[in-house]
Formats: structure tokens, sequence, C-alpha cells
């Protein structure tokens, strides 16, 4: 059933990309929402194509996207309808579209897809992970290894204030900010990075919830900030994205400084 699952969710990611690729040089319509985020019309078209296709194909499953949700079920089909829509509204071609499956709260199906390079990441849970055909893996590489690249996402109004952490962590490993986690969180699943943090909380649950699957099929690991296990049909405690070589080391930076903050 997964694979049939998988394959759905490939269908709807390809023509995500469509959309987004449509919209692309266009006046996407971009404005923003209450919450000072910015939203285009291929967010709101791709979420409303997923509810669509859910209910036709599986009418007892719910929808979790970031604009618009459906239902409630122990099923939820988790998206990011377009991650890293700063960029996207301003024509750069950084974004991508992102869909779980999540059941019973954990990522079991995920597939990220990036139109403007046409590489669509997938991975069943227990069944490796995949750009197009070819099996992907996470590198070996170490904090302190002058080869070693991380994402960190960060925002004012963000729940967790990381800077102290990614100030002491940036002497061992040059940090980026891609302006899609999503994207970044592939970078790992790849082995072009070895890290991405992220702080996001409220309903962030749709920005990791595929990359959880497919960068742990690729052999990293994804936890909270502090190194736990959690669900991803619900709002999340941020996410460490790692190789898994370098996973402890960080759990631990973000913890000393946090708990010297209080």
């Amino acid at each position: 059933m997964n694979d049939e699952y998988l394959n759905f969710s490939k269908e709807i990611a390809y023509e995500a990309g469509k959309i987004m690729k449509k919209y692309f040089f266009e006046d996407n319509g971009a404005n923003y929402k209450y919450d000072q985020t910015i939203v285009t019309k291929a967010d709101t078209e791709i979420n409303s194509l997923l509810i669509e296709k859910v209910k036709e194909k599986y009418p007892t499953h719910s929808v979790d996207g970031e604009e618009e949700q459906f239902g409630k079920s122990n099923y939820v089909w988790v998206c990011d309808p377009v991650d890293g829509t700063a960029m996207y509204a301003r024509h750069i071609p950084v974004a991508v579209f992102s869909l779980a499956l999540v059941i019973d709260g954990i990522s079991t199906v995920g597939v990220v897809y990036d139109p403007f390079t046409d590489n669509l990441y997938s991975a069943i849970k227990g069944s490796g992970a995949y750009r197009n055909d070819e099996r992907i893996s996470v590198n070996d590489i170490k904090l302190d290894d002058m080869r070693s690249v991380s994402n960190f996402d960060m925002w004012p109004e963000a729940e967790y204030n990381l800077y102290d952490s990614i100030k002491e962590l940036g002497k061992k490993t040059y940090f980026v900010g891609l302006g899609s986690v999503i994207r970044a969180c592939m970078c790992v699943a790849n082995g072009d990075f070895n890290l991405a943090i992220f702080p996001g909380t409220k309903h962030k649950n749709c920005d990791i919830a595929a990359a959880k699957v497919i960068v742990e099929e690729a052999g990293g690991k994804v936890t909270d900030l502090f190194g736990n296990e959690q669900r991803y049909d619900c709002s999340i405690n941020g996410a460490v994205i790692s190789n898994s070589v370098v996973h402890s080391e960080v759990i631990d930076a973000i913890k000393n400084n946090l708990e010297n903050l209080t």
C-alpha cells in the first residue's frame, strides 16, 4: 500500500511543480498573511489541488496543508505547497514542494520536488531514500571538517532563540541560509550539507514531515531541538536535521545555550 501512496505523492508533486513554474515568471499574486509571512497564488492553488485529490482518492484521510486543512484522521497528508515562498515571490529559483503521509504521527511516505532542477526526492519508511531513481545517502563529515556546510533558518518571532548556539557551532561549520529549509534538508539527505537547524514550532510540521522520512532513510537523523522524537501531524518543537554523525554535538550546544538564557 505504501508504494501506492508514494505513486500518488509523486503525481501530486509533478502537478504542483507545473503550477509553481506557471507562476514563477508571472505576477504570482504575492501578499502577506496575518502572521506577516508571504503567500502566492501557487501556494493556495497547490494546497487546494491536494485536498481535491485526497478527497477523490482517499476520502477517509485528512490534509494538513500550510494554507488549508481538511478532515480529521490518523492518516494525514502533511503539505508545504511552496517552501521558500519569499524567494519564489521574488523569482529566485529555490522553492520546493513537500508532501508526507503521516500515519499515527509517524512520517511514513515523503516526497520533495524541486521543479527548477526536476529533482524528485522520495522515501518510504524502511525502503531507502532516492533522488529521481538514484539512491542517496548522507555524508559522514564532522562539524570541524573544512568541508562542513550547514543551514540555519531564524526569525525574530521564533519561540527559541538559537543565535548563541549558531555562534558557537559556527566556529566549526560554515552556516548558510538557502531560503528554504526543506531544500536544505534535501542537501543533508544527498550529502551536500551535514546539518540543518530549524526553530519553527506552530504548524511547522508542514516543513519537516517529508524531510523526516527522506533524511532518515538516507542514513541521517531528525529530532526536535532537544534530541527527542516528535509527531508530525501537529505543531513541532523545532528540528535538527543531520547526517547523524554531528547530531549529539549539535543538540548539546542547543541545550547548553538555551539553559544559559533562562
